[in-house]
């Protein structure tokens, strides 16, 4: 079910997918010319940052400078889904990361999703497929069709679409290990 998905994914395509929360566009979160694509389709700022996904609660390690001991138990505890972002990332393209160098990481929990992340084998972009500034399609037929027409792959999860779409948490991690809730 993944493999034309994961196809593209390794080409540098985008595609066009139900992430653990919402519809999400994404692409290899290592390749820079496939994020610059994510971007462009978005019709947003490059350098803002974004999102990447991963299966397990140890690539935390691989994109993170310090993973404080605070954000092992957010993650592996959160009973919602839940995007932390970090203030020092590594191993990724700077146009993911936020201008301050942070990086904003979600554990995948939903099974269709964390499938596709983990049949990577590295982190994918996650972005909510609408243009900036407009509201985020919680459902297929709420994303644009000039989206739908430019994304290279649209991947569908065969059991039908998440049940109970919405944006996830947001909480921000400072150096000095503190947090603060972006969106709850």
């Amino acid at each position: 079910m993944y493999h034309e998905a994961l196809q593209h994914l390794r080409r540098g395509d985008t595609i066009l997918y139900p992430s653990d929360t919402i519809w999400g566009l994404g692409c290899d979160a290592r390749n820079e010319k496939a994020i610059e694509k994510v971007f462009s389709l978005m019709q947003r700022p490059i350098n803002e940052g974004l999102v990447i996904l991963i299966s397990k609660i140890e690539q935390l390690s691989e994109y993170v400078l310090e993973v404080p001991d605070l954000a092992w138990n957010l993650v592996e505890f959160a009973e919602k889904s839940l995007t932390v972002i970090y203030p020092k990332g590594k191993n990724l393209p700077s146009n993911l990361m936020g201008k301050d160098g942070s990086i904003a990481i979600r554990l995948v929990k939903d099974e269709f999703c964390k499938g596709l992340v983990h049949k990577f084998e590295r982190a994918v972009v996650s972005t909510s497929a609408n243009f900036s500034g407009q509201p985020y399609p919680l459902k297929f037929e709420d994303i644009s069709p000039e989206i739908i027409n430019t994304v290279d792959y649209i991947l569908k999860n065969p059991s039908g679409e998440n049940k109970n779409p919405q944006p996830s948490q947001i909480v921000k991690l400072g150096l000095d290990f503190g947090f603060e809730f972006i969106r709850k």
